[in-house]
């Protein structure tokens, strides 16, 4: 597999011990390679500015600039960045703040190695993956919110 056809992937989280852990769970596949680690949004935005980035794996809750943010300013930068959210966290805000900040997808740190490396290969591809705990947060809010429905007619 030729350089090019690597998944580009950036790695954030405060914790530079998960940090560690997703680039070594990562390390096992090919066509995915580890580019660069940011301990918070502020830093991870920095570098997709100043890199080649196809995919962040972005926690939510950090010190500095969190998750939802730096993913509405990496967005801004116009390229071809997807963001897959992977975090302990899945209350409904913020899961409704990631996706309408932008991000593709939304998983929790209990995945498995094949299920991160499925769900940043759909990233790339354009299709999301949302963990079951954040698809139960967004039925919750739709449910809660009568602005929201379907018409079916």
């Amino acid at each position: 597999m030729s350089e090019a056809d690597k998944i580009r992937v950036l790695i954030v989280d405060d914790h530079a011990l998960v940090r560690y852990g997703i680039s070594h769970y990562l390390f096992a596949y090919e066509w995915i390679e580890t580019v660069g680690e940011a301990e918070n949004g502020a830093k991870a935005v920095e570098f997709c500015e100043q890199h080649e980035v196809d995919l962040v794996l972005m926690d939510m809750v950090m010190p500095v600039m969190d998750g939802s943010e730096a993913t509405r300013h990496i967005m801004a930068l116009g390229k071809p960045i997807s963001i897959v959210i992977l975090t302990s966290f899945h209350e409904q805000d913020l899961v409704e703040e990631a996706l309408r900040a932008g991000a593709t997808s939304y998983l929790l740190k209990n995945v498995t190695a094949e299920e991160l490396a499925a769900a940043i290969r759909a990233a790339h591809a354009g299709r999301s993956t949302l963990a079951p705990e954040a698809t139960e947060a967004l039925i919750a809010a739709a449910r809660k919110r009568p602005d929201i429905g379907f018409d079916l007619t």
